[in-house]
């Protein structure tokens, strides 16, 4: 029995670049759909979000000249590329995927609606939401959030490359320590960079808790639907 009978998801696209440094790496994509696989198998209902950074970041091209506005459209294409790949390798291994899309563009992708993606998931579909929340200036964080309070899933979970939360950046600094559990309000006192402003807020004023974890250590999903104690717990 799952712990949480729904689950947002929150990939970076950073993640499914593997070692190749660019792109989409086949083998951690496989990765992540046997463990997405895994874990509807228990009965979890899983949305995900991943983000495009893999193939471009619309704040890293504004940083080099792009206008903001047409950089954050081609962070949302960045999105939709990576969740059609996903939805592929979900399909690959026999489990039902389907992606919405936060902007027209039929046949890739179904627009999104509450309605549409509560549907998916209750016929035991992967529903992959893309292009953030369809608008520039917002961050798949936000898109995340907004999301996993839309589709009223129990609890969003961050899949980074590090374990948790932890005072300073654990890959520079070594005597970073880490919170098991933290409140949003803590995270605001001390300055911590979970997610942006706009993605924390809407999570803490809705009541959606979060809990970042490593994705990319095998298992650590399935642990985590187990009731496992894993990553840190960001609540209210």
């Amino acid at each position: 029995m799952a712990k949480f009978k729904r689950i947002l998801l929150k990939l970076s696209g950073e993640s499914l670049m593997g070692k190749q440094g660019y792109g989409i790496d086949v083998d951690r994509l496989n990765d992540y759909a046997n463990e997405i696989k895994a874990i509807t198998e228990l009965g979890t209902q899983v949305g995900i979000v991943i983000g495009g950074g893999n193939i471009f970041r619309g704040l890293s091209g504004a940083a080099k000249g792009f206008d903001r506005y047409k950089g954050d459209q081609m962070g949302m294409l960045a999105t939709t590329i990576n969740a059609m790949a996903l939805c592929s390798a979900l399909e690959a291994i026999g489990q039902k995927a389907r992606v919405l899309t936060a902007i027209r563009m039929e046949p890739i992708g179904e627009l999104y609606s509450k309605p549409r993606a509560i549907e998916s998931l209750s016929k035991g579909e992967v529903a992959i939401f893309s292009a953030g929340t369809g608008n520039p200036y917002f961050t798949t964080d936000t898109g995340s959030s907004l999301r996993g309070i839309e589709i009223e899933a129990d609890v969003m979970l961050k899949g980074t490359r590090v374990d948790g939360i932890y005072t300073a950046d654990p890959e520079k600094d070594p005597l970073a320590t880490k919170f098991d559990d933290i409140t949003y309000d803590e995270i605001y006192h001390k300055g911590l960079k979970v997610m942006d402003l706009t993605a924390t807020t809407m999570c803490k004023e809705n009541n959606l808790p979060i809990i970042v974890f490593n994705m990319d250590k095998p298992g650590n999903l399935l642990k985590l639907m187990k009731g496992e104690k894993i990553g840190t717990y960001v609540h209210n």
